[in-house]
């Protein structure tokens, strides 16, 4: 097929150029740099408006028509031969306050080097193609995670996103318009016809297996609650053991049962208390007050449901026993997500026809996709993250795995443009 109809017959052979892609990760990572070699760009900072502004600059660099909506998502579209929706890459450039530079990162900067790549050899793809990033992806300033692709499905509507209020006390609102990006399209504009994201695994399964490229067959199911604990302050010495009211021991006995519960229920069952505060949080003073994450995960919505309840019931016992009052807030809960089928089938054998080593495998990390999943059919790729280290300044993706999954992402994107 002629270049200026789509893809030519030589597509199969094209490949991005990793050097160019490196050098893109490199620059990324300057923003919000931290020792360490990590990064820190939490959603809506000002590090992460200076992220943004170079992320825009690249994709008008590339001929990209770039958007904002009112959530502050970002696409830039490349047109396509037909008019329609388009074929979408993407995923997040906010980070953990100890993030890497490949979570998220890797997945908008690689479709934007597909772009570049098209540009390059001049191929015209019959669909449009789109390259996304989406807003507070990783929830770690304003709860849920996942935020943008939510509302741009339909999710959770624009209003209560905007009214949220983060652990800072600003509002999504407010600092969509300090960074400037409370942009005028209309959320889930443009529709999408399928959506794949290029994404380091986050976990050790590919490495141990000796494994290149995860055909992500879907995403756990999350559930994220906080409990507040409320007891009585007193003397740590004075009050017999009896007579206490101790927060601080019903907050580590609820973690230490939510662990309990993962052993007991096994397989893919996760349960992890990633946050926890004390007041007065004093050597020698009773615990009056225990705020504390629990963090439930599980690829089977009837046994996650499950962990939940045996969970709620210990929390309804050591209220009871301990004398104290026990509040809970539910911060996101997701029910576990399957990608479309021929959709995972054509990563897999696209990985396969590259002459890659590739494993279907879930994903235990919420990601943009499983909302676009709502709307379209949706895909993931995974490539390996060294000692399955992530949400760490020591996160690292080896260079030749890096390229392997931008050119697999490369070919399943011309396969489902072209």
């Amino acid at each position: 097929m002629d270049k200026a109809m789509g893809a030519p017959s030589g597509a199969p052979q094209l490949r991005i150029d990793a050097g160019r892609l490196a050098a893109r990760i490199d620059a990324l990572a300057q923003v919000g740099a931290i020792p360490g070699g990590g990064v820190c760009r939490l959603a809506l900072s000002e590090e992460d408006r200076a992220g943004r502004d170079r992320v825009v600059g690249w994709m008008r660099e590339l001929g990209l028509a770039v958007s904002v909506d009112a959530i502050g998502n970002v696409v830039g579209v490349r047109a396509g031969l037909e008019a329609g929706p388009p074929v979408m890459t993407g995923s997040h450039i906010d980070t953990v306050r100890t993030g890497g530079r490949y979570d998220g990162n890797l997945g908008v900067l690689a479709g934007l080097e597909v772009i570049h790549s098209l540009n390059d050899a001049g191929i015209v793809t019959r669909r449009a193609l789109a390259v996304a990033f989406f807003t507070n992806e990783e929830g770690a300033r304003f709860n849920p995670d996942m935020m943008g692709s939510l509302v741009y499905v339909g999710g959770l509507p624009l209003a209560e996103a905007l009214a949220t209020v983060g652990i800072d006390g600003e509002a999504v609102g407010d600092c969509l318009h300090r960074i400037g990006y409370d942009g005028t399209q209309p959320c889930g504009q443009p529709a999408v016809h399928a959506y794949v994201e290029l994404h380091v695994e986050q976990g050790p399964v590919l490495e141990a297996e000796g494994y290149t490229i995860g055909a992500v067959e879907g995403v756990q199911g999350i559930s994220w609650t906080e409990y507040t604990v409320l007891g009585v302050s007193n003397h740590a010495g004075t009050t017999p053991m009896r007579l206490r009211h101790d927060a601080g021991y019903a907050a580590c006995a609820i973690a230490h049962r939510a662990r309990q519960i993962a052993r007991e229920l096994g397989g893919d069952q996760v349960a992890t208390v990633g946050s926890m505060t004390l007041s007065p949080n004093l050597v020698n003073v009773i615990a009056n007050k225990a705020v504390f994450t629990v963090d439930l995960r599980h690829t089977d919505e009837l046994i996650l449901q499950e962990a939940e309840r045996r969970l709620q019931a210990f929390v309804d016992e050591i209220a009871a026993a301990e004398g104290v009052g026990i509040s809970a807030r539910r911060l996101a809960r997701f029910e576990p997500v399957a990608f479309d089928p021929a959709s995972v089938s054509l990563v897999e054998a696209t990985a396969r026809s590259m002459g890659l080593s590739v494993k279907r495998l879930p994903s235990g990390a919420g990601h943009d996709a499983q909302m676009l999943a709502r709307v379209c059919p949706a895909a993931m790729i995974f490539v390996p993250s060294v000692g399955g280290i992530s949400h760490n300044v020591r996160e690292f993706t080896a260079p030749a795995d890096v390229e392997a999954g931008a050119n697999v992402l490369l070919q399943t994107l011309l396969k489902l443009a072209a």
